[in-house]
């Protein structure tokens, strides 16, 4: 039984676009496995005026300065009955009021497709012969009366002169 002595030699070779100095990229992509992320619900930010903050409503200027605990305390209740009460409402008026708009908006689309544009239709179809009607209406009728008048007042002669100043 001798004495043994092993050696051994190890490299280890990475590619530059496996490895990561950092794991958040690796992070990144586990999380996005795990949970989609949430759809944006206001994609034309129609509701922008609605973003309010605690800071957008309570402010105070650096002269006056209430308690640490009770600033933290009054932003923490702020937010809490903001979403609460956003909650509760939404869950109350949500459908309801999802109802009564899709009503709404069906009855205009309806009235609008069925009884607007064909009436518009129509009316564009018959123009050309109305105009014809009331243009030869007007050469009949309203064209000879106003020539005459204007015959009859083309005579008057009217003449402006300045009052005396005392």
């Amino acid at each position: 039984m001798g004495l043994e002595k092993e050696t051994a030699e190890t490299c280890v070779f990475l590619d530059e676009n496996v490895f990561h100095s950092t794991i958040e990229p690796i992070l990144q992509k586990k999380k996005q496995k795990a949970r989609a992320p949430l759809p944006d619900r206001d994609p034309r930010d129609i509701s922008a005026h609605l973003k309010v903050d605690f800071e957008d409503v309570i402010a105070e200027p650096s002269s006056v300065h209430s308690l640490d605990s009770v600033w933290i305390g009054s932003h923490a209740l702020f937010e809490l009955m903001k979403f609460a009460f956003y909650r509760v409402l939404t869950t109350l008026l949500a459908i309801p009021m999802a109802f009564v708009a899709g009503l709404v908006f069906a009855t205009l689309s309806c009235i609008h497709i069925w009884v607007v544009m064909p009436l518009v239709q129509s009316c564009m179809m018959t123009l050309p012969s109305i105009q014809v009607i009331w243009s030869s209406l007007m050469d009949m009728f309203v064209r000879p009366l106003f020539h005459s008048f204007g015959r009859c007042l083309s005579s008057i002669n009217g003449k402006s002169c300045k009052p005396d100043v005392l």
